[in-house]
């Protein structure tokens, strides 16, 4: 027993916090979009936060309880309801069994994280169960859900906990307009002075060619002092290259391992989530920040998911 897809939704697939220690194989870390609201969903209902929580985009599925669980869901709001009954982002409820999730309008964000107490059971594959569409292993057959799949879910009794509020700092949809933020990449100084300029000063659109393994940003375009021959080396999620048509490329949850262009620029770790958050066709503005107030951060960040996580778990 478990949960029946009876509509898919857009794009919805299953994710823990990624596959690590295989990008020397060229495998990639994929894992949530939003790692905050993947997060939060699985501390709502009491999981580790390296459970497993199905993402989805946009257009949420319908799906349907075949046994009594604890759900939650954290992220975008995309107007859920359970059993005709609207539910709002950041609280956990009961499920019966029967009961069925539908999601409508969209009304803030794009990636909203639904989670259930003990996760959901399917094997995992180099260590996760995240989905990687472009390899086609992970989740369920290494595709976003289809309708008539079955998830299985442990059947849960546990009590749904009060509710405290998470710190306005993780409520990524309440920024839907804030600079992302920005340390310099490797090969900043090999960009003109007005490519380095445009990146912090103008704003760029996220095209309709984006997905989960990078958006592209159309802008001014960003050229090099001089032309550059490099190796290809590691890149990470937030990585931001720049090929030869001077139109920058964003990396994402599921970006190759490796890439040859110059890195104008890296996103900073905790500005990831408001990336995932937007939705090709809106802008972006870069801001500037080094790196000694990034890793500051990233601590302040942690220490608070780190104080959730002792309340809920």
């Amino acid at each position: 027993m478990g949960i029946q897809v009876i509509k898919p939704g857009l794009c919805t697939t299953i994710h823990d916090q990624g596959r690590y220690g295989y990008q020397h194989l060229g495998v990639p870390v994929s894992g949530p979009m939003d790692e905050v609201s993947h997060t939060l969903a699985n501390l709502l209902v009491g999981n580790p936060r390296d459970c497993s929580t199905l993402e989805v985009t946009l257009l949420g599925p319908e799906l349907l309880f075949q046994s009594r669980c604890l759900m939650a869901i954290a992220g975008a709001d995309l107007s859920a309801t359970l059993d005709g009954a609207a539910i709002k982002p950041g609280v956990a409820m009961r499920v019966e069994a029967g009961g069925i999730l539908r999601f409508g309008q969209r009304i803030s964000g794009a990636r909203a994280y639904i989670a259930v107490h003990g996760g959901y059971l399917i094997p995992p594959v180099l260590g996760s169960r995240s989905t990687y569409c472009h390899g086609r292993f992970g989740g369920i057959a290494g595709r976003p859900l289809q309708a008539g799949d079955q998830i299985a879910i442990p059947s849960s009794f546990r009590n749904v906990l009060p509710r405290l509020p998470p710190p306005q700092s993780l409520m990524v949809d309440r920024f839907p307009a804030a600079p992302i933020r920005v340390i310099a990449g490797r090969e900043w100084r090999y960009f003109s002075e007005e490519a380095r300029q445009a990146l912090t000063e103008n704003d760029y659109q996220i095209s309709s060619e984006s997905e989960r393994m990078g958006y592209r940003l159309i802008g001014d375009a960003l050229s090099l002092r001089e032309p550059l021959e490099l190796l290809s080396e590691a890149v990470t999620f937030g990585t931001i290259q720049v090929p030869p048509s001077g139109q920058p490329i964003l990396l994402m949850a599921d970006r190759q391992t490796t890439g040859g262009y110059p890195k104008i620029a890296h996103v900073i770790s905790v500005d990831l989530p408001l990336l995932a958050q937007r939705l090709p066709g809106e802008t972006i503005h870069f801001a500037l920040c080094d790196l000694h107030q990034a890793q500051m951060l990233r601590i302040e960040r942690a220490r608070l998911i780190d104080s959730l996580e002792e309340y809920y778990v």
